[in-house]
């Protein structure tokens, strides 16, 4: 058993974004998991737990804490790890720096989503915003729908666009920075927007028929990228029912508009799994997926990374 700190570099060389979406489907084949969370100060600084259970395949908790302030100082804003447990014995199994762990459900979560409501012959994607998950998205994408032949990535900041494009390697799309937000989305089959934003960024009058969107930034009530109109013309799916649809800005602020109701999602994975490319009603359909994470997303990837550093156990010792 692991019962070492397993480092964000230690464990990121041992997973693959194929690996990963792969194992959050296979995840979403297993009974829905038990969550609590529980959060301790406010403001810019706290501590955020999320703890989860899946029967057969474990426990884990993910305990980080949050101090905005930090990246004035060169310090890291989000600092944590993943404890998890075996769901036989209860034994300790892994002990993992939560950045990589978040890093990898965060994406691989939109990667599968997009993987079943997405058209088989989407070429073009645009990326709103330019940090860190952008970045994985980036790669992610590339990786996993290798007949994308442009990516566009659009952010508040010109500059960090550009740094972002010009920072990334091995992607074989034509990979540009734009400036133009709306104009890029007119030619968009899959738009990811993974931005800050409070007020909407992304407007159903420019998004095109059988377009994607995949919404990952907005993690509060106060937080929103999509407006009324994308969402009201949307079919809409999440990724959990019970960490979606009374917690994110962008469903909750639209059904206690009464633009939308909590029936309009018409469900989250362990729907859209078994669904699978069935779930997009025609080509002309826009849908939109809310990526809003949750504990059981971080039991899966920190399971996946045990079983890996097992297997290379074995080996080594074999």
């Amino acid at each position: 058993m692991f019962t070492r700190i397993l480092t964000r570099q230690e464990a990121g060389h041992f997973l693959t974004w194929p690996e990963a979406v792969e194992a959050i489907r296979n995840g979403h084949l297993l009974p829905r998991p038990e969550l609590g969370d529980l959060i301790l100060g406010g403001g810019s600084v706290g501590l955020l737990n999320r703890a989860a259970h899946i029967n057969g395949l474990g426990y884990a908790v993910k305990a980080e804490t949050i101090f905005e302030a930090n990246a004035a100082q060169g310090v890291p804003s989000v600092q944590g790890a993943v404890l998890l447990f075996d769901d036989r014995t209860g034994t300790l199994r892994a002990i993992i720096e939560s950045s990589v762990v978040t890093q990898f459900k965060t994406v691989a979560d939109s990667l599968l989503g997009a993987s079943l409501l997405a058209r088989p012959d989407a070429r073009h994607l645009v990326i709103a915003g330019a940090g860190v998950v952008a970045r994985d998205l980036v790669q992610g994408y590339a990786t996993l729908f290798p007949d994308l032949d442009r990516i566009s990535v659009w952010a508040r900041n010109p500059e960090k666009a550009l740094a972002l494009v010009e920072a990334a390697a091995d992607i074989r799309a034509d990979l540009q920075p734009v400036a133009d937000l709306p104009a890029a989305l007119g030619s968009a089959d899959i738009v990811a927007s993974a931005t800050m934003a409070r007020d909407p960024i992304l407007k159903g009058e420019w998004i095109r028929p059988g377009t994607h969107v995949d919404l990952i930034g907005g993690f509060k009530p106060e937080m929103r990228e999509a407006d009324d109109s994308l969402i009201m013309r949307s079919g809409i799916w999440v990724d959990c029912l019970a960490t979606t649809v009374d917690r994110v800005g962008d469903l909750t602020q639209p059904i206690a508009a009464g633009v939308i109701g909590p029936q309009d999602v018409r469900g989250d994975l362990y729907d859209l799994v078994p669904l699978g490319p069935t779930a997009r009603r025609s080509d002309d359909e826009v849908t939109l997926f809310k990526n809003g994470g949750g504990g059981h997303l971080d039991l899966i990837i920190a399971s996946l990374i045990a079983q890996k550093l097992t297997a290379q156990a074995s080996s080594c010792g074999g």
